[in-house]
């Protein structure tokens, strides 16, 4: 078998207090290979989050180790590991986190402005994407002129614009109505799996989680694989 795309490998997150420290993960493992799907649920405040920004390199383990096409980012300095989040790992988030000043096409190729000017290939390929999605007619538009199911497959789009080897979505579905929160899953299904990238989704949506290939369930601290 092909060395996995992402490894999480007995994780731990500690949080110290004045009085004890806080345990939220414990001995968390697992893997994924390129173009699968999983999805993570759990009660509120099990960790899930915790969860996703260790794997998006947002928040060190206490211990523990993330390997991402078999490099550890934690290994890196602080600059390089911003380029590697910015070039590996896409996001998509509950709450958008649009740029309210700037227009569909501009805040789908923040991540390429990050870095620089982008290329016209990239350009390309947001505006590919953009219309995948059912928003090439609204590329100049801004995020208040636009639903909050268009505003989440602006952050699709944008996720996956510098083909990352893994995506994660935190709720991505929380906020949206039942036929946006139904077409925000099936982009998230089928966009990933075209560009055989890996997407984990945290999501308290039973209908969103059981159509992910594999479940996963984080309480009391640990992760189990559920039917």
């Amino acid at each position: 078998m092909e060395n996995p795309t992402l490894e999480a490998i007995a994780l731990r997150k500690v949080y110290p207090t004045l009085t004890e420290e806080i345990v939220v993960l414990e001995s968390v493992s697992f893997s994924m290979q390129a173009g699968e799907n999983l999805a993570i649920v759990g009660p509120s405040g099990s960790g899930k989050s915790t969860l996703l920004q260790i794997l998006g390199t947002l928040d060190a383990p206490t211990s523990g180790t993330v390997r991402i096409g078999g490099q550890d980012p934690y290994q890196l300095n602080e600059n390089q590991q911003a380029r590697f989040r910015n070039e590996r790992i896409g996001f998509i988030f509950q709450d958008h986190h649009l740029l309210p000043q700037w227009n569909v096409l501009e805040n789908t190729l923040l991540p390429a402005l990050a870095t620089g000017k982008p290329t016209l290939e990239i350009r390309n390929r947001a505006i590919a994407l953009l219309e995948r999605v059912g928003l090439k007619h609204r590329l100049t538009h801004l995020p208040s002129q636009l639903s909050g199911g268009e505003r989440e497959r602006v952050a699709v789009a944008r996720a996956l614009v510098l083909r990352p080897m893994i995506v994660l979505a935190d709720e991505p579905t929380g906020n949206l109505d039942q036929q946006s929160a139904e077409n925000v899953a099936r982009l998230l299904l089928e966009v990933p799996k075209e560009e055989n990238t890996v997407l984990i989704v945290v999501t308290h949506s039973s209908s969103l989680a059981a159509q992910m290939q594999k479940r996963y369930e984080l309480n009391n601290r640990q992760l189990t694989q559920v039917a």
